[in-house]
């Protein structure tokens, strides 16, 4: 296993715009989608949760993401080539901040073209937790977080105040 840490809120390598993947098949790009997926699995396996994950949160600045989502395996220089009008607002969490949830808003769907690990052009349409896991995790190749995205500055919680006081009220919708 190739279990790497996870670069958390307050790291630079989070911030900044990922290189494009020039080498799908190189031995580095290979690496980093199995490191990637790795620790992926693991941080699911110790916290419950966690459906993908982009390569700078592993500290690699290209532009590789991997899923585990209804869709599973490697998006490399993955791109949105459109965007739905409809919007929807979820709460999102991220390996980065375990411990904050941010409501966002996102597209209901997005059209997403891709390389797979051959190097093949790819392309994927995404609804609902999909669309907004691909958006999240695209988000940050460019240096974006989910906590950019939030709806207001009241809409970034944490974790334990979102299950004590948030979470139970939502039920009596």
């Amino acid at each position: 296993m190739s279990i790497q840490p996870i670069a958390l809120l307050g790291n630079p390598v989070l911030r900044v715009p990922c290189s494009p993947v020039r080498e799908p098949q190189s031995a580095s790009a290979r690496k980093i989608v199995r490191d990637l997926t790795d620790t992926l699995h693991d941080f699911r396996r110790r916290t419950g949760f966690g459906r993908g994950i982009s390569a700078p949160q592993i500290g690699a600045g290209v532009r590789i993401i991997c899923i585990d989502h209804e869709f599973r395996g490697a998006l490399i220089n993955p791109t949105i080539r459109r965007r739905s009008r409809k919007m929807f607002r979820l709460w999102d969490d991220c390996f980065s901040f375990p411990d904050l949830l941010v409501e966002v808003r996102r597209h209901l769907t997005v059209d997403v073209e891709f390389l797979d690990g051959h190097g093949r052009r790819q392309q994927l349409r995404a609804t609902g937790g999909l669309s907004e896991l691909l958006q999240h995790e695209i988000d940050h190749l460019d240096g974006v977080l989910a906590i950019d995205r939030a709806i207001s500055p009241a809409h970034i919680v944490l974790r334990s105040e979102f299950n004590r006081h948030i979470q139970p009220a939502s039920h009596l919708l």
